[in-house]
């Protein structure tokens, strides 16, 4: 449990890391997309060599699609229901609204939605470390939790948010992701293998449609061309920590 403790903490450190940054300057959006490629890569890396494999092996074709398929619908079912709540409509300029700044609370919105991010993320870590520490999953949610906590707080910080109030939400925002994978560790402990096979393909599940949904379009958007380096370096790097 004390290595879940550990791993929680490491891989939310990375929004105190970017809220702090964020909280005194603006970065280049060409920068943050080519960190937000990064980090897609080594979660496609980390979920098809280690989650997804793993819960292929213990549950079979069946059970592992059927939570595969069951994560991404839930991911996009409460995704759905958050940008309606952002914007007053849905569809995929929903969170672009957020991000120009229109609406009031705009940092707070974005924060909700790099919290529905990161759960499914914490939870597959959690879930995960059932069958020892996986390195590749905890650096590929670092990375991508660095450039969502940097642009939140820049969000915030220019709708009036003083630094220091930037820095303490998105600190209770790393604590709770940090507490989703002890959580997921924790349920996962006491599963059957057929059982866990499901959760580790729902979480994986989960991930791939926020992968598909939020991280990768937004890296095409403020990162090409080099978005198309950074996803391969990204892809590289967790599998050479998944072998």
């Amino acid at each position: 449990m004390l290595t879940a403790v550990w791993f929680g903490l490491a891989a939310s450190s990375a929004l105190v890391i970017g809220s702090l940054i964020g909280a005194k300057w603006s970065p280049p959006k060409r920068l943050t997309g080519v960190l937000l490629a990064f980090a897609s890569g080594a979660l496609i890396s980390a979920l098809a060599f280690e989650l997804f494999e793993e819960a292929f092996k213990m549950g079979g074709p069946a059970r592992s699609g059927l939570g595969l398929l069951a994560g991404a619908a839930t991911f996009v079912a409460v995704d759905t229901a958050l940008d309606r709540y952002i914007s007053g409509k849905s569809g995929p300029d929903s969170r672009e609204v957020a991000a120009s700044g229109t609406r009031n609370g705009v940092g707070l919105a974005l924060l909700a939605a790099v919290t529905l991010d990161g759960v499914p993320e914490n939870l597959a870590l959690g879930v995960s470390l059932v069958g020892g520490a996986s390195l590749s999953l905890l650096v590929a949610i670092f990375f991508s939790n660095l450039p969502e906590s940097l642009v939140g707080a820049v969000a915030m910080r220019n709708s009036g948010t003083s630094a220091r109030a930037v820095v303490v939400t998105w600190l209770l925002c790393a604590l709770l992701l940090a507490a989703a994978v002890v959580f997921g560790r924790s349920v996962a402990a006491g599963m059957s293998e057929h059982v866990l096979a499901v959760a580790l393909s729902f979480a994986g599940g989960a991930v791939l449609a926020s992968l598909a949904d939020t991280l990768m379009p937004e890296a095409f958007e403020h990162g090409r061309p080099l978005n198309a380096f950074a996803t391969a370096g990204g892809f590289f790097l967790s599998f050479v920590l998944a072998g």
